[in-house]
């Protein structure tokens, strides 16, 4: 019965204090995920349109060789899934979830803009027998760039051959022989220090923002839900797909800028991206008012401490930055020689041996703690926790080539015509996986609660295993294309669009059940431990990314492939390797599930 206000007995006014608007919602969800996920999405539309540039611009713009190209972007990519570990600690013990995204937020659109100053273009050389001589670029009647040798006598075009020698037409071995052996000669480019360590220095700026912006965000979401509210998993869904939309958006635009109007372009996009998501968050008009704030009892002077540590940690990461790219080629050459692992290791940056080092010591030290400190289930459990941890860096090191190995190959070796005249550039190749994930999302959601209920929804090792084994088929599915490739050397677009299409359904077979097995599967007392075990896995894999990059380098001078030809068959070689190899541990994995799922003892 409804209490009718009359005059003799008139409504109790409201003192409660709540805002109605407060219980406004934004499909069924609280209003302030709206602002969190439109944030989110033009943040991701910075970071992955600057991805989609990276690895193009340091070969094409500083004209680096593939091994310094790919340690350089291996390295980067590692410390931008590190830093966050230390992120999330200062925003949970100083700053808040709040200040934190403000802070990261504006470091990285410094970082993005940073990246717009290239300075001049690197000039390319041909260095032999210690004499160095100029190159200059032509396009001949096919469309080809040809890079020619220029010597007093004359120009000579460069021709690539099948060993790795070079043959330059036209020489009369005057100044130069006509046929150069492999490792008789070197490309090389004058480069302006002043603009490496600008370039370096504004990546550092993406590296330590991203580790305040990244995982702070994602926290403020989780707040928005009371403890065992229902709707948490599906908003933490909707979040995550405004990841991927922002990532189509700037991994499509971002690489036509470049191409249209300069690489500074490009990099000008994306910290617009950055920008805009600093302002929705900045001027949130209150809606974000009482999430993410500071905890109590912080004094401004240790708030200061921590901004003083932040201007620091930037030197920091661009040193690392400058070891690794200064180190690539004798990491590389050290595992061309065959050095042995001991030998590479030794070779290897300051970062790649740290990520090593640390991975080592936790797959080996944390389950024979468990063994001393926990029950016989507790350490099963711990060990199915770890041996799923080392699977996730094999599909992620081989995932995330998308940046790095794959872009490459898309610009070198992929004809990635779409018809009607339509050209696709080769940074935008990238968009087709999150295009697939959004599509496919809803599905594979509703796929696995169908199967539950049948109770046949696969166990996590055998999700882990199919991952495994399509991340892997992926790489034969772009070997057997190249079977078809055309009288360029340039396998269809269509084989890498069928490579993205299984590189996401692995995706959404691993990604979103990794953090929530972390959390199931470990000891209480050290989940965060294992949390951040879980991140170092994901650093190491883009490391490791990176070193297979390094594996699959071509020859270039001038930031163009000399025979492309060799090009394409040291792809596929590459491609058949990883791809075997992931196939087969996905099998192994698969073979011994039943074990591991008793070692789970019931958690799903």
């Amino acid at each position: 019965m409804v209490d009718t206000p009359t005059a003799d007995n008139p409504r109790e006014p409201d003192i409660s204090h709540v805002n109605p608007a407060a219980q406004s919602t934004w499909f069924g969800h609280p209003r302030q995920l709206a602002r969190l996920f439109t944030t989110e999405m033009w943040e991701r539309f910075g970071y992955y349109g600057m991805r989609a540039l990276l690895a193009l611009y340091l070969a094409q713009w500083f004209l680096f060789d593939d091994a310094t190209t790919g340690g350089l972007y291996g390295a980067f990519t590692s410390l931008v899934y590190l830093t966050p570990l230390f992120g999330g600690l200062i925003a949970d013990r100083i700053l808040g979830s709040k200040m934190s995204v403000k802070t990261g937020a504006v470091i990285m659109c410094l970082g993005y803009l940073g990246l717009c100053f290239g300075g001049e273009q690197a000039k390319p050389l041909f260095v032999h027998n210690n004499q160095t001589y100029e190159v200059a670029s032509a396009v001949d009647a096919s469309g080809r760039t040809v890079q020619s040798v220029v010597t007093p006598a004359g120009n000579y075009a460069i021709r690539g051959n099948p060993d790795g020698s070079v043959t330059l037409e036209g020489s009369d071995g005057s100044v130069l022989p006509q046929t150069i052996a492999r490792g008789e000669f070197r490309a090389d480019a004058v480069r302006d220090p002043f603009w490496i360590s600008v370039m370096l220095f504004s990546l550092a700026l993406v590296v330590v923002g991203n580790g305040f912006f990244k995982p702070n965000i994602s926290t403020m979401v989780g707040t928005l839900y009371e403890q065992g509210d229902r709707r948490r998993d599906a908003g933490f869904t909707i979040f995550y797909m405004g990841i991927n939309i922002g990532s189509i958006g700037s991994q499509i635009l971002a690489p036509l800028f470049a191409s249209w109007f300069g690489w500074w372009a490009g990099f000008a996009l994306v910290a617009v991206g950055m920008a805009i998501a600093f302002i929705l968050f900045q001027f949130d008009g209150g809606r974000l008012k009482g999430y993410g704030e500071p905890p109590e009892g912080v004094s401004d002077r240790t708030r200061l401490y921590v901004y003083i540590g932040i201007l620091l940690a930037i030197p920091v990461a661009w040193f690392l930055l400058n070891n690794a790219m200064l180190s690539a080629q004798a990491a590389h050459a050290a595992a061309s020689d065959g050095s042995g692992i001991l030998g590479y290791l030794a070779a290897l940056p300051l970062l790649g041996k740290a990520l090593f080092a640390l991975f080592l010591v936790a797959v080996i030290g944390i389950p024979i703690w468990a063994a001393r400190v926990g029950s016989k289930a507790e350490f099963q459990m711990m060990v199915v926790a770890i041996i799923l941890v080392v699977m996730s860096v094999v599909f992620w090191t081989l995932f995330e080539l998308a940046g790095s190995a794959l872009t490459l190959f898309a610009e070198r070796s992929t004809d990635r015509s779409l018809g009607f005249g339509v050209v696709m550039e080769a940074g935008s190749v990238q968009a087709f996986n999150p295009i697939f994930i959004v599509l496919m999302a809803p599905f594979f959601a509703g796929l696995w609660v169908r199967l539950a209920k049948r109770n046949v929804e696969p166990s996590i090792p055998v999700k882990f295993a199919i991952a495994l084994v399509l991340v892997g088929l992926g790489f034969l599915v772009v070997v057997f294309g190249a079977n078809f490739a055309d009288s360029q050397f340039r396998v269809g677009i269509i084989w890498l669009v069928l490579l993205y299409l299984l590189h996401s359904i692995g995706e959404l077979c691993l990604s979103p059940i990794g953090l929530s097995m972390i959390t199931k599967l470990s000891i209480a007392r050290i989940v965060g431990l294992m949390m951040g075990v879980w991140f170092l896995g994901t650093s190491m894999a883009n490391y490791v990314g990176g070193i297979i990059t390094q594996f699959a380098s071509v020859e270039t001078v001038g930031g163009e492939v000399t025979n492309p030809a060799l090009a394409l068959q040291t792809y596929v070689d590459t491609f058949w390797t990883i791809g075997i190899a992931a196939i087969i541990i996905g099998v192994f994995l698969f073979l011994i599930s039943p074990l591991l799922k008793r070692w789970m003892h019931g958690v799903v």
